[in-house]
């Protein structure tokens, strides 16, 4: 602990900050540990609750302005790009957009705590065309109550922490052991489900020029056009393709039952 507290005196404040401003930019980094941390270098006298605090929300606001940009100008692209880790990048995009269909632009509040949202919710804002000026008053709001959250946990738990380190410390190689082989079988796993679920990356695509042509030589009843735009890019009075119809994206178990079995079927999406 003692340590830590050094380590923490001596680079906090930047510590803080660079970790903060990479996971705000998508990377995997312990931002929610290195609060926790800084807290209990508050508690310790080591730092100044103000000025980490100050290094936090500065550190998350310019990653989520510079991610809620990047959404705005890249779209879809930029968060099939974030998502492209995980073992289904649909349902990264998805799960992370229904929250956003769910609660509104409120998930702004809440979003940095739950792991996978946290990043997408800045650039899903972006995409959505959230007005910048609400935006920034929602995440500003959404930081601030992470951050504070975090450092108050560090700061009343500053005992337990250091009896915690201690006791690492005192088990040595053999909480390195262990946390290779934790390290082995997670790394295992990811690469066993990405084998798994490989075949569902590639998406068979066609020409809008090819269905027209299709639809021009066999009518309008051969096939099926469904539209599965996301919430934010579609409303009720949205335009759809003639003769499309319209399913719910994140119902898809319940509309797939009543899509006709007997024609071929072409999605359309953002």
């Amino acid at each position: 602990m003692n340590d830590m507290l050094s380590i923490m005196a001596r680079h906090g404040y930047a510590l803080t900050f660079a970790v903060l401003l990479a996971e705000a930019l998508g990377l995997p980094c312990p931002a929610a540990i290195a609060l926790v941390a800084a807290g209990a270098a508050v508690a310790g006298h080591t730092l100044s609750g103000p000025g980490v605090l100050l290094a936090a929300m500065i550190a998350l606001m310019i990653g989520d302005i510079a991610q809620f940009w990047l959404g705005r100008v890249a779209g879809w692209s930029l968060l099939g790009f974030l998502c492209r880790l995980s073992m289904n990048p649909e349902t990264c995009i998805l799960r992370s957009a229904e929250s956003f269909y769910k609660r509104g632009k409120l998930t702004l509040l809440f979003a940095k705590f739950i792991p996978g949202i946290n990043t997408m919710a800045a650039p899903l804002a972006g995409s959505m065309k959230m007005h910048f000026g609400q935006f920034l008053r929602l995440d500003m709001v959404g930081a601030l109550v992470y951050a504070g959250a975090y450092l108050m946990v560090g700061f009343l738990s500053r005992d337990f922490l250091a009896a915690t380190l201690n006791g690492l410390h005192a088990a040595g190689r053999t909480m390195e052991a262990i946390l290779v082989i934790s390290l082995l079988v997670y790394a295992s796993y990811r690469i066993t489900q990405f084998v798994r679920y490989k075949k569902y990356r590639i998406v068979p695509r066609v020409q809008a020029r090819e269905l027209a042509e299709r639809l021009a030589a066999e009518g309008p009843d051969s096939v099926l056009i469904v539209d599965v735009r996301s919430h934010g890019y579609y409303d009720i009075g949205a335009e759809r393709i003639h003769g499309s119809i319209r399913i719910e994206p994140n119902n898809l178990e319940e509309e797939i039952k009543n899509l006709s079995r007997e024609k071929d079927i072409y999605l359309y999406c953002t």
